[in-house]
Formats: structure tokens, C-alpha cells, sequence
């Protein structure tokens, strides 16, 4: 799993990991930097910390045990993402199976305003290096 100090985290612009609940939700905070704009954030990024979300919420539900691969995503931008805020990346499990789950996400500027949403179809597969073989 991609812990907040990983590159992959750091380049993102993650800030922390503001929660992650046994339902299935979680909650990341990310810095929105210049290297992630054009104008303003490019929109893979914006799909980038909603999936981050999304994969989350899958490890939150099964309390760590296993984690996710996307295998299709879609995502409908509503507003710019601006540089230099924090934005809030939230995902939720809808339904998961034994090998698949359905995700939605959906990412908030810091009044809460509703910037992007997404949802995902993803692949289960457990962590590698987990003792709960």
C-alpha cells in the first residue's frame, strides 16, 4: 500500500490521511501544486486523488487485509481545480464481492464545494508481504 511518505503520495501532494472508517469511507488531503497544473490541476491528478480515495475506502472495510486495482474508472469534472489550495478526496465502497468491488469518490475544495466525482469498478487482491495469507 502506498503509505503518505511514498513517492507515489509525496508527488501527489498528499497532506494526510484524514480518516478511514470500517464502513468503507475515506478521506485524504491533498496540496494542489504547481507541478500539477497547467492553468489549473490537470485532470488525471483530480482522477489520481479520487482513486486514492477510492482505494482506501477498500483497505479501510477490510481493516487492512486487502487492497484494490482499478479496472475502469470514470470521473465528471464540475468545477477547476485551483493551485494552492487543499483539496479533500473522499471513497466510499457502494458493494463489494469476493473478488470485486464498486467504488465512488468525489472531491471537495476547502469551503465544500463539490470540484469532481467519480466511480470505479476495482479488483480485490490481498497486500503483498501480508501475514494474513
Amino acid at each position: 500500500m502506498n503509505e503518505p511518505g511514498s513517492p507515489l503520495m509525496t508527488g501527489l501532494g498528499l497532506q494526510e490521511i484524514a480518516s478511514m472508517d470500517s464502513s468503507g469511507r475515506a478521506e485524504l488531503r491533498f496540496e494542489v501544486q504547481p507541478q500539477h497544473c497547467h492553468a489549473v490541476a490537470q485532470g488525471g491528478y483530480v482522477t489520481a486523488w479520487i482513486d486514492a480515495a477510492m482505494a482506501r475506502s477498500v483497505s479501510a472495510a477490510t481493516e487492512g487485509q486487502f487492497g484494490c486495482n482499478t479496472l475502469e474508472i470514470k470521473v465528471a469534472f464540475y468545477q477547476p481545480v485551483q493551485k494552492d489550495q487543499v483539496v479533500t478526496a473522499a471513497g466510499w465502497v457502494v458493494r463489494m464481492g469476493r473478488s470485486t468491488a464498486f467504488l465512488e469518490g468525489e472531491l471537495r475544495n476547502e469551503v465544500g464545494e463539490v470540484l469532481a466525482k467519480g466511480t470505479s469498478t476495482a479488483k480485490l487482491g490481498k497486500f503483498r508481504g501480508s501475514d494474513r495469507s
